[in-house]
């Protein structure tokens, strides 16, 4: 649908420029709907946008795109092509994962990761062939239910939510899933360490997620270059085309409610923004906690929000390095006992003594991030989140320091300390006190079963008329991919909705004036 125009169109006002808010916009924008977009950060992205330091670039958050054709799908929903916008570099190797002196590289070519698997891990050749597989069937049943929306009890039994409940074990684990797959535990690390793009434990991370490492070898991993932050400049860039506006350093102080519907927003600066209807694409809990009048929400009071599972935090710190690096795109350390590190992270609420690292080294093969001859460094420990009774300002120079210490002695990078000439460290603190992330939980509510479908934060908002949801907080949850298709549902759903308003008007006798009911 094209509204024609735009002075006879509906007015949307989207709340932050992350991956979901963005992505709305972009969409609603194509389709000739009056938007504006309203950030409080000096630049795009949220929680994945570009941090300069000096004249190093860094992602502050997200460093690779994963199942990039849903991107695509996405720009050419927009009326654009991807390729316009952004160049995408695949990695190969996907990453470089470190188990002591055992170092595995696995890649999309499935021939040379299983002869891999067999040199390195004896025996599980053949079990990565069967997860392969049996994560085809899987995924063919389950992607389906991250593209549609869970707004009651009844959309559990459809006939595609139906057709996919026996492939979703969402009632096993992505640990012990894998454990029917591969006898050696560092194996069986490699195919569930990527619950933490959901900030949880493979020991309790539904498995439904297996699928998670099952894309990354299916369809690989992909770097922009100038980094995962570009994306979200040219969808900015995108909405502009579309007459379209991106507000940064504009912060919203409230979501503006009457008779329970919106009616807009009120800014920081003291503007009121008259919209007809709004997209919600900030933290959640930040966002139920700190933007609607006292009184309004009754399903997510503070009290409610608290008592929510949200994911584990991370300890970040960004480095420009003089000279080059000999580590790849990226590599994850793993702690020696990984299990009790993961426990210590996600049920203890503790720092671990032998921490996991993850190192992003995008400057080997990405020229743009760094000056002439230098490197731009990411490192990344996952850590408890601010519900830990651990007191970040007195512990943070001790992190930072364990740190560097790790990346210069267990990664191999000679005289590091020498060759610092730009660095951050950031906490689970400087999570919440500046991107306003709630509990400084970086992958947002967690994704427990209690967290899934119809028991997430569904897309249209269940406490006020005329908003949606998309991001991480709501369904299908966190991860760019994800992320996008939330914002795919959300734009629909406003659509269809909108559609729905003006025919009933048209149908009443009454002008169309961009109002909607």
């Amino acid at each position: 649908m094209n509204l024609g125009s735009r002075k006879d169109a509906a007015k949307v006002a989207v709340v932050g420029a992350g991956p979901g808010g963005l992505a709305a916009a972009m969409l609603l924008a194509a389709e000739g709907y009056d938007v504006e977009v309203y950030e409080k950060q000096a630049v795009v992205g949220g929680r994945s946008g570009q941090l300069e330091l000096g004249k190093y670039r860094f992602d502050r958050g997200a460093t690779f795109l994963m199942m990039p054709h849903l991107l695509e799908e996405l720009f050419t929903s927009a009326g654009r092509s991807l390729e316009d916008y952004i160049t995408l570099k695949e990695l190969d190797p996907l990453y470089s994962l470190h188990f002591g002196d055992t170092v595995f590289t696995p890649s999309t070519d499935q021939d040379r990761t299983a002869a891999e698997i067999e040199k390195l891990f004896p025996g599980n050749g053949n079990g990565y062939r069967r997860f392969m597989d049996d994560e085809a069937a899987k995924f063919d049943r389950v992607m389906p239910l991250l593209q549609r929306p869970f707004q009651s009890v009844g959309d559990y039994v459809k006939k595609d939510v139906l057709r996919a409940l026996p492939k979703l074990h969402a009632t096993d684990t992505v640990y012990n899933r894998l454990s029917k797959y591969f006898n050696d535990e560092r194996l069986r690390y490699a195919f569930t360490f990527q619950a933490k793009y959901l900030g949880m434990s493979p020991w309790e991370c539904p498995g439904t997620f297996t699928i998670l490492s099952y894309l990354e070898h299916r369809y690989g991993l992909y770097h922009p270059i100038g980094g995962v932050n570009q994306i979200f400049q040219a969808m900015a860039k995108v909405i502009s085309e579309h007459g379209g506006v991106v507000h940064t350093s504009c912060g919203v102080k409230r979501v503006l409610v009457h008779n329970g519907h919106t009616t807009g927003l009120l800014l920081e600066n003291g503007e009121k923004v008259e919209a007809d209807y709004v997209i919600i694409g900030a933290d959640f809990g930040s966002v139920m906690t700190q933007l609607f009048e006292p009184d309004v929400l009754k399903r997510y009071t503070p009290e409610k929000v608290d008592r929510k599972r949200y994911s584990c935090s991370t300890a970040m710190l960004y480095l420009g390095v003089d000279g080059a690096v000999d580590l790849a795109h990226h590599s994850v350390h793993f702690a020696e006992d990984y299990r009790l590190n993961v426990d210590e992270i996600t049920r203890l609420g503790t720092l671990s003594a032998d921490a996991s690292m993850y190192i992003h080294n995008p400057s080997v093969i990405d020229p743009t991030l760094a000056p002439p001859g230098k490197s731009s460094i990411y490192m990344l420990m996952p850590v408890p989140n601010l519900k830990a009774d651990i007191d970040w300002d007195q512990v943070g120079p001790s992190v930072q320091e364990e740190m560097l210490e790790r990346l210069q002695h267990t990664a191999g990078i000679d005289n590091l300390t020498q060759r610092i000439e730009e660095s951050l460290f950031f906490s689970p603190l400087d999570w919440r006190d500046q991107l306003n992330v709630y509990n400084g939980a970086t992958f947002n509510l967690a994704h427990n079963l209690g967290q899934m479908m119809y028991l997430r934060p569904h897309n249209t908002f269940q406490e006020v008329k005329g908003i949606w949801l998309v991001g991480g907080g709501t369904h299908p949850g966190s991860g760019l991919p994800t992320i996008f298709e939330s914002a795919k549902i959300s734009a629909r759903l406003l659509t269809e909705h909108d559609r729905a308003a003006r025919s009933r008007m048209i149908a009443a006798g009454i002008t169309w004036k961009g109002a909607t009911l």
